[in-house]
């Protein structure tokens, strides 16, 4: 990216350094947990592996790290709820061990840790493989402290079809609206990255509050199933909800993965909403490659001096960096 003045410069500190940062989804604690029994990263440490440790993400202003639980499909993974309590410990454990960053399941949780001047944690499950087809289950996630999830990854679920499932014409079925009925009673965040487009509508019919998409981007820019269409974002606008924009360049560009070419979905998302729909869903951990300019969650400043560079105003740079995540939260979870 090219430089900025001196002045833009100052902006875009100020504002990442005022900003609640919320990122909705990393893959970091399936790295972790792949990793028991040998020399491993650990949260707190410093390292040269990887995109998120602690003293990283406090490099990169984060205030809430959304951690995905993901244990993949039945076949591979014969027991995912062994290895999604696996995840949950090895969470708990980096938590624990590290006074600078606290689990948090609400968003005033978030909003006094940015003033402590703390970085939090938040749960996610991606991928209903955990469940077992049981919604007490669900119920019993909720308890550990997760407080976002969806249905599928690429694969089939009891609960919904992920995009690569192979039915193109799938109906979300009964015990998947029966669940989502009991994550809003329960106040949990449905997330529909993963999932094929005709449950996406499916969701979009059934939904009457927010959801969001945690890792995706703009299909008008980068066409590719994981992205979302035009009218998909118009959808989740039209619920209040946010997608997370994915640092997979793949997600960014065929061609040329830049943190311009990332912003380029933010204006994307402008065109057809408005700047109250997107945020951060980096995938960190989770992508092999990702856009130059951006090598860790410490680079996450970069993104603010590109929205500082495009003249977005003070408001809109607060609102992506995390303000449009934090409103969800609060409407859902409370």
């Amino acid at each position: 990216m090219s430089e900025l003045t001196k002045a833009q410069e100052e902006r875009a500190q100020r504002l990442h350094k005022e900003a609640i940062v919320i990122d909705t989804h990393c893959d970091t604690l399936m790295s972790f947990l792949s990793q028991r029994g040998r020399p491993q990263r650990s949260l707190g440490e410093r390292s040269e592996h990887g995109h998120i440790d602690l003293p990283r993400m406090i490099d990169g202003g984060v205030t809430c790290q959304v951690f995905a639980i993901y244990t993949g499909n039945k076949p591979i993974v014969p027991d995912a709820t062994l290895r999604a309590l696996q995840m949950v410990d090895v969470y708990y454990e980096g938590i624990e061990a590290n006074d600078e960053i606290i689990s948090v399941t609400t968003p005033d949780e978030i909003v006094a840790a940015k003033k402590a001047g703390k970085t939090t944690g938040l749960l996610s499950i991606e991928g209903a493989e955990p469940l077992m087809g049981d919604i007490g289950l669900l119920r019993v996630f909720y308890r550990l402290g997760v407080r976002m999830l969806s249905f599928a990854w690429n694969y089939r679920t009891p609960f919904a079809d992920g995009l690569g499932a192979g039915r193109s014409e799938s109906k979300l079925p009964e015990l998947g609206i029966q669940a989502l009925e009991e994550m809003g009673r329960l106040g949990m965040i449905f997330d529909v990255s993963h999932l094929c487009d005709s449950n996406f509508w499916d969701v979009a019919d059934v939904m009457k509050s927010p959801f969001i998409a945690s890792h995706s981007n703009c299909r008008e820019i980068a066409d590719i199933s994981r992205n979302l269409t035009d009218d998909m974002i118009v959808a989740i606008a039209d619920h209040g909800g946010v997608m997370g924009l994915n640092f997979g360049a793949g997600f960014v560009h065929k061609e040329k993965a830049t943190v311009a070419t990332l912003v380029d979905h933010v204006d994307r998302v402008v065109e057809v909403t408005s700047i109250d729909y997107v945020g951060l869903g980096s995938d960190f951990d989770g992508v092999g490659q990702l856009p130059e300019g951006i090598n860790d969650v410490s680079d996450l400043p970069n993104i603010t001096r590109e929205l500082v560079k495009r003249e977005y105003s003070d408001e809109d740079v607060l609102k992506f960096l995390g303000g449009n995540h934090l409103r969800v939260f609060k409407e859902v979870i409370g």
